[in-house]
């Protein structure tokens, strides 16, 4: 009893955990407000600014099964300060960088880090707080600590561009990371798996260079053109990479990922949470603000205002999802969270389904999915590692972060692909006689948020739209895609993840324990 509460009054453990998830996600949405003055400071082209971007997410989903190994073999808190001091390290590096090369190649390794600290701080939280009260609270606040660097990450980011300039954007990590080590030595004990095995290198090897193609191929498909001989043959390398593993692994006496974990319903149905909340919720977080500023025509301080009606939920629902959890069980809440994320998105596209959108219909959509999304950040992340055998936390929390991050990456890139293609139909049927290559390439500077309103104005009148704001229309035309897929795809999800968690076993029958040859 004394020991709990040590844990609930000692909070340094958990600040030094939640700092560092906290840097994670702001490198991850507080870079795009600065893409525009990277274009004018290095002189970065286009092409260029998309490798800024996805560098770093590319570099994550590389590491992410490795990692859960490697701190599983060599201990968590250990493979935890070697990632921050990267993670400190590469930040100053892009800071300082005055080449988009560099810059390109820092932000790849600080993904990297980035991505390894993330993984640890899960399983850490599972190994410090083991007790179910303790470790509830403890992923509550990890979960908004969270859900403020992937949610305020853009307005964090204007803010320090403005007031300093856009090196600090990156060297406040600098800063972060030596504040997070000062808290991390002392006060986190270490843990490491103590039957742990030979170590995977075939499975870590195959595995991140299958997840690199994977995710080279989703990024770059819009661009390269998804059916393009190296974009196909991209893919293939990384579908004949999955099978390879899937075989390795079978074979290993201590695999990477065992995938009869998958056989407990109870982490099946939490990663199926994983996927759900990041099908629809945090890749619309990168196409919201345009729909504000270039649909709506909101100045930069209104859309600011009106983005808090989709973030703001996230950051107060997460204690309310874990009481729930306590009282009704993750196998309900998980489900009926993504059902309301789900609902949120529905009641997004039918606001602007009559003709003019409605801003209360779109707003309650908003609120609505932020606060599904809230509910159920935390339980996902607690059932999946609880559900596992403590000394496979590594793998557990591995499994729960690639599962987000990929599942991130390919629905930015499908959304980016839905809104083109919206706002190319709607433009092609407005301006029959145009070329379509003219009016793809105007498609990709609307989407891209390129234009000015005044150089819109402009280029409608020169075009002869018959309307003024019909450019605004098309890129309607294309949110609404949007819309409906998020809607579709995480109420799928939703009841995918009720029918895995119904009749869940707590029995783990000796599921991901290591054989004993």
């Amino acid at each position: 009893m004394n020991q709990t509460k040590e844990k609930l009054t000692n909070p340094r453990a958990l600040i030094a955990i939640c700092l560092a998830a906290l840097m994670f996600g702001l490198e991850i949405t507080s870079v795009p407000v600065i893409l525009p003055t990277l274009e004018k400071t290095l002189g970065s082209n286009f092409s260029q600014l998309q490798w800024i971007m996805n560098a770093y997410t590319i570099a994550c989903t590389m590491v992410l099964m490795a990692t859960g190994t490697l701190a599983d073999r060599f201990g968590r808190k250990r493979v935890f300060i070697i990632n921050v001091i990267g993670f400190g390290i590469t930040s100053v590096i892009c800071g300082i960088a005055d080449t988009t090369e560099l810059l390109i190649i820092s932000r790849f390794f600080q993904g990297m880090t980035g991505g390894a600290m993330f993984i640890c701080t899960i399983a850490l939280l599972s190994h410090q707080f083991r007790e179910e009260p303790q470790r509830s609270k403890a992923f509550a606040a990890w979960g908004i600590i969270a859900g403020v660097g992937l949610g305020f990450g853009p307005v964090i980011g204007s803010i320090i561009s403005e007031v300093l300039n856009w090196r600090w954007v990156f060297l406040i990590h600098g800063a972060l990371a030596t504040g997070a080590l000062l808290l991390i030595i002392p006060s986190i004990t270490e843990s490491k798996d103590p039957h742990a095995g030979r170590l995977d290198l075939t499975g870590i090897l195959v595995l991140s260079a299958a997840v690199f193609a994977l995710t080279y191929y989703i990024t770059q498909g819009p661009e390269a053109g998804f059916t393009s001989t190296s974009s196909l043959l991209v893919l293939l390398v990384a579908v004949v990479l999955i099978i390879v593993f899937v075989i390795a692994e079978t074979r290993h006496s201590y695999p990477m990922i065992d995938f009869r974990v998958f056989r407990i319903r109870r982490f099946s149905g939490a990663v199926m949470g994983c996927i759900g909340m990041n099908f629809s919720f945090w890749p619309l977080m990168v196409f919201l603000p345009l729909y504000f500023q270039a649909v709506l025509h909101y100045d930069t301080m209104t859309t600011g205002m009106c983005l808090l009606a989709y973030t703001l939920p996230t950051l107060l629902f997460p204690p309310i999802g874990e009481r729930f959890s306590l009282r009704y069980g993750a196998g309900r809440v998980i489900p009926f969270g993504l059902l309301l994320i789900g609902a949120g998105f529905f009641i997004m596209y039918i606001s602007g389904t009559a003709g003019k959108t409605s801003w209360l219909l779109l707003l309650s959509g908003c609120v609505l999915a932020g606060s599904g999304l809230g509910m159920i950040n935390t339980p996902v992340t607690n059932t999946a590692t609880a559900a596992v055998p403590g000394d496979r936390s590594g793998m557990a929390s591995g499994i729960d972060v690639s599962s987000r991050l990929i599942t991130l990456a390919i629905n930015i890139a499908l959304m980016g692909f839905l809104l083109l293609q919206g706002t190319f139909s709607y433009l092609k049927n407005a301006f029959p006689v145009t070329g379509s290559h003219e009016l793809f390439e105007l498609s990709w500077q609307l989407v891209a948020g390129s234009l000015t309103m005044e150089q819109i104005t402009n280029r409608e009148t020169a075009m002869g739209a018959p309307q003024l704001g019909l450019f605004g229309k098309a890129l309607e035309q294309g949110f609404s895609r949007i819309f409906l897929y998020g809607a579709a795809g995480v109420s799928v999800l939703g009841l995918i993840s009720f029918l895995i968690f119904n009749n869940a076993s707590n029995q783990l029958s000796g599921v991901a324990k290591r054989p004993e040859n």
